[in-house]
């Protein structure tokens, strides 16, 4: 079984969204072509409640993209974005997403964050997406989503680790930075995750 994980691909991660991703919209075309391909589709949906810690509004004095320390570990200050219930955190209605077997809400605990599909940052809690997969005996995932070397990257990481074979679709995401999706893509070939750079490298 081959998945493909849609990760995070919510209104204000796109232009004109609160936490907006430079050409975020451009992959979404592209995911919905490739789908066809995949046995499975599993999305994740970033849904905080409005007081999450990880918001620069909860933390008087400190300014948007500072950095702090939440429950031991660095932690970036976003702006407020995907609050429960709101449009900001809807899909976007461009991405057809009629195939989606399952979706995996994650960042609902206002104290830690959850880049990853699979857990939270301190991976205490699990989303209940490694179960999923395991018992739809999936073998291989291919991530992509938004945005590139936060939550599509984590993502990513963390199938390596629970074995699956893992495919970062590099085609299908956008990063905040392009320096930080460098840093990552070392990252992912360290951990022997392949990166698939065009449409046309994808053997599925």
């Amino acid at each position: 079984m081959k998945a493909l994980l849609v990760v995070d691909l919510q209104v204000d991660f796109l232009p004109h969204g609160a936490l907006a991703v430079q050409d975020g919209d451009l992959i979404i075309p592209v995911i919905n072509a490739i789908q066809d391909r995949f046995d499975l589709i599993v999305a994740t949906q970033d849904w905080h409640p409005l007081d999450h810690q990880s918001f620069a509004s909860q933390h008087q004095g400190k300014n948007q993209y500072d950095v702090i320390e939440l429950q031991g570990i660095p932690q970036v200050l976003w702006p407020d974005h995907c609050v429960q219930g709101t449009a900001g955190a809807a899909f976007s209605n461009a991405w057809n997403s009629t195939q989606v077997a399952a979706i995996f809400r994650k960042g609902m605990n206002k104290h830690i964050d959850s880049y990853s599909g699979f857990y939270d940052n301190n991976k205490v809690n699990t989303t209940g997406l490694l179960g999923y997969l395991k018992d739809k005996q999936v073998t291989e995932v291919y991530v992509c989503g938004l945005a590139a070397e936060f939550c599509v990257f984590y993502t990513a990481r963390d199938a390596k680790e629970a074995g699956f074979k893992t495919y970062f679709l590099d085609f299908a995401t956008k990063p905040i930075s392009q320096a930080g999706l460098e840093q990552a893509k070392v990252e992912l070939l360290k951990q022997e995750i392949t990166v698939v750079s065009q449409v046309e490298e994808l053997t599925v």
